[in-house]
């Protein structure tokens, strides 16, 4: 094993590619026959796309096939704090000496060649899951899903498809119907999907390719639906109903997250002791979480402080409806975005259901927007709004002028992943 650690490595997979994000699976293939093409060793893949809701429906998933006694690899990404939460090995985060390793062997079979960061580490977490036994293993696309580095498993067990709406525009077009053929890049012939609620120029998409590839469909309103009813969760399909708590994690957009998981433990044939563990056991940070402990809260006073990651038009308008399901108290957003995001399409939404905006830059991250350019936005949809240095001025600042306020952290799973990170 290599004598350093992971965080050098990764630095080092950074510089290998001028760019980020450059679409294409050459590179990946590439490496994957380099390393023994561990794709094709996996235990059964369920490979998830969609614009929204992949990773909590993901983590539903996750915790009904654990619920069920399975061993469960799963990948994501982006991470928040650390690089290990993006590749767990059959139930548990990576370890620092498992993930230097298989990083140093990545690294060292690509020989210096030209490739992402993403597509590397992707090899290195199939190699990973590969050398760890498990019973299935879920892949969540990191963006688009037809060029995307984990579409490379021939035949997945199922696919997943969450909710597809604008984003990433200048890397996956810039309509709806573009999008959604990106994403139904993950279908393969004869392999079942489940798809959750989608617009109508999407599903038209997903539908067409699906016919042309045979893959059966198992689509919200169609074939499964599901709703609240008295504080429970109620999930219903060709074979019958389902009455289970509600998903623990909150808002009213996690419930077609949960129809999407519940859809797909029945697809996999479990029963409703996964289905129960699904909504029951599941953890993701960073959507709507409370955060209960450390600086920020200390700083926060007797007020409420929550923290979310979603990014895009789609989750401002999620996250205002969650706002104000929520019992009456006077919320302030502390922002941060990236400098590729439709800013005002993310804020509009929230003007509605926020007092006023304290805007933020990401600390460490070079594609931050800045703060006073996120602060301008706000006030052009009609959020007052002001700037501090960091989150934590933010937050003490909101806490001498409005004790006992509603304080939302947002805008960024990067800023989300910094704040995780420095409020311990």
């Amino acid at each position: 094993m290599s004598a350093i650690g992971s965080d050098v490595i990764l630095d080092r997979m950074m510089s290998l590619h001028p760019k980020i994000i450059d679409l294409t699976l050459d590179r990946v293939w590439r490496l994957l026959h380099a390393v023994g093409d561990p794709q094709d060793k996996l235990p059964p893949v369920i490979h998830l796309a969609g614009t929204n809701g992949k990773g909590s429906t993901q983590a539903m998933l996750r915790a009904g096939l654990e619920g069920a006694g399975k061993r469960v690899h799963a990948y994501t990404s982006p991470h928040l704090a650390r690089f290990h939460e993006r590749i767990r090995l059959a139930g548990a985060l990576i370890d620092e000496a498992a993930l230097t390793e298989v990083l140093d062997r990545c690294y060292a079979a690509n020989g210096g060649e030209t490739i992402t960061y993403f597509e590397i580490t992707t090899v290195a977490a199939l190699m990973a899951f590969v050398e760890t036994p498990a019973d299935f293993t879920l892949l969540e696309t990191g963006l688009g899903g037809r060029l995307d580095a984990t579409n490379v498993v021939k035949k997945p067990e199922l696919t997943i498809i969450t909710p597809i709406s604008i984003d990433h525009t200048q890397f996956l077009g810039d309509t709806l119907a573009a999008i959604a053929g990106e994403k139904a890049g993950i279908l393969k012939r004869g392999v079942p999907c489940v798809v959750g609620p989608q617009p109508d120029d999407a599903l038209e998409v997903i539908e067409a390719r699906a016919a042309k590839l045979g893959c059966p469909l198992f689509v919200h309103g169609q074939h499964w639906h599901m709703w609240e009813e008295r504080g429970r969760f109620i999930f219903q399909d060709e074979t019958g109903l389902l009455d289970l708590p509600m998903p623990a994690l909150i808002g009213p957009h996690q419930l077609e997250n949960a129809g999407a998981a519940i859809a797909a433990l029945r697809q996999l044939g479990f029963d409703e002791v996964a289905c129960g563990a699904a909504m029951r056991d599941v953890t993701w940070p960073a959507r709507m979480q409370r955060l209960r402990h450390g600086p920020l809260v200390e700083a926060a006073g007797n007020a409420e402080l929550w923290l979310d990651g979603g990014h895009n038009p789609a989750a401002g308008e999620t996250l205002a409806k969650v706002l104000a399901d929520l019992p009456n108290r006077p919320t302030h957003l502390i922002c941060g975005m990236l400098n590729t995001k439709d800013i005002a399409g993310y804020l509009r939404p929230l003007a509605n259901v926020a007092e006023s905006l304290t805007a933020v830059s990401i600390p460490d991250e070079v594609n931050t927007l800045p703060a006073s350019t996120t602060a301008s936005e706000a006030r052009g949809v009609g959020l007052p709004a002001s700037e501090a240095p960091s989150v934590l001025d933010a937050v003490r600042a909101l806490t001498n002028d409005a004790p006992g306020c509603r304080i939302l952290i947002c805008g960024s799973l990067y800023l989300a992943g910094n704040v995780l990170k420095s409020n311990g």
